[in-house]
């Protein structure tokens, strides 16, 4: 079921700027090179809309998701906090691209992984996180139960936990993650200047627990800026914790089903990332998987290949456009941003069907 939720946000909030010595770190890490912003002239035309750009997630670093920018980052920092030749198990849940991140760096400075799936995980994901040396258990539970039991694995001696979302006495990680994702704006921003592209009307973020919509919202609710940019989550209608989570004030955990959209198939937001969704976003755009898909073919026949999740931002474009936009005014000359967070999946070529 696709449907607009609206929230109407404290527009007088604003946040501390983020650190940017996160950007000289990935600056320096093998391989780095900003991710293109592509122009999508077509849709933009068949939408009514002044301008459509794709920030193009589906090569960051090596990986194919920009979950590397958050992995990098605070794999690094825990390692740091640990005596020179300590080595050590990272221990992560995923549904795909996180936890392959996450093994990533842990392999490249000598440390091991243990990679907790709950079930939805393709074959092809399990495959290449193990790829990168990682022990992968599966679990037949939902996405916030391999939470719990990472949680409990990465307090056993030699363990360090990473994982992509926070709850009391668990922040400085996910924090961490979310720095590490600011890289991403900071080349936004620079792009946008780069071709004129004038201010940004609004961001669409395909959204699980929150973290990158946190630092989509650190970066646009900064108190440098005007505020003006309005941010849309986009989320799976089976695991659509976002709305309820507005509408009570707090953050509400809600059962999850089977998606395409394995990286947004979670339950509940993330508590660093609560303040500023509560008091920064505009609204929520749910779509179904059927959407995803149409979405994806589309990308893919303006030749940007993406996977359900980074299609996801199209979809939930079109939500707007249709029910929210008495909501979110975007017109003629308006530019808007798409976040496309994932290349293809291996195992599902772009469908409509």
């Amino acid at each position: 079921m696709t449907y607009w939720y609206a929230h109407s946000r404290d527009r007088g909030w604003s946040c501390a700027t983020p650190s940017k010595e996160v950007l000289s770190f990935h600056q320096g890490l093998a391989g780095y090179a900003p991710t293109p912003l592509i122009d999508l002239p077509d849709i933009a035309a068949s939408l009514g809309i002044g301008r459509l750009l794709a920030k193009s997630e589906t090569s960051r670093l090596g990986l194919p998701a920009f979950k590397a920018l958050g992995a990098s980052w605070a794999v690094h920092h825990a390692a740091s906090t640990h005596p020179p030749g300590t080595r050590l198990t990272f221990v992560s849940a995923t549904d795909g691209n996180h936890g392959r991140a996450v093994a990533r760096y842990a392999r490249l400075l000598g440390h091991a992984a243990e990679i907790i799936c709950p079930r939805g995980v393709s074959a092809s994901a399990l495959a290449a996180i193990a790829s990168e040396g990682a022990v992968v258990v599966t679990l037949d539970a939902a996405y916030d139960d391999a939470v719990t039991e990472a949680a409990r694995r990465g307090q056993d001696d030699g363990f360090e936990l990473v994982q992509d979302t926070s709850w009391d006495g668990y922040e400085d990680i996910p924090k961490r993650i979310v720095e590490g994702y600011g890289t991403m704006f900071r080349e936004l921003d620079e792009q946008i200047d780069d071709l004129g592209a004038g201010a940004i009307a609004l961001v669409l973020v395909p959204t699980g627990v929150g973290s990158l919509l946190q630092a989509v919202l650190a970066s646009f609710r900064d108190v440098n800026r005007t505020g003006a940019t309005a941010v849309v989550a986009v989320e799976p209608d089976v695991a659509a914790c976002m709305p309820p989570s507005l509408a009570a004030g707090r953050p509400v955990t809600v059962d999850t089903g089977v998606t395409s959209m394995a990286g947004l198939n979670c339950g509940t937001p993330s508590g660093i990332a609560w303040p500023y969704i509560y008091n920064g976003l505009d609204g929520v755009a749910v779509v179904a998987d059927a959407d995803a898909a149409a979405a994806a073919v589309e990308l893919d026949r303006s030749g940007l290949a993406a996977g359900p999740c980074g299609a996801a931002a199209l979809a939930g474009l079109r939500v707007v456009l249709t029910d929210g936009a008495g909501d979110v005014p975007i017109g003629p000359n308006s530019t808007v941003v798409l976040l496309v967070t994932e290349g293809p999946r291996h195992d599902q070529a772009p469908s409509a069907d």
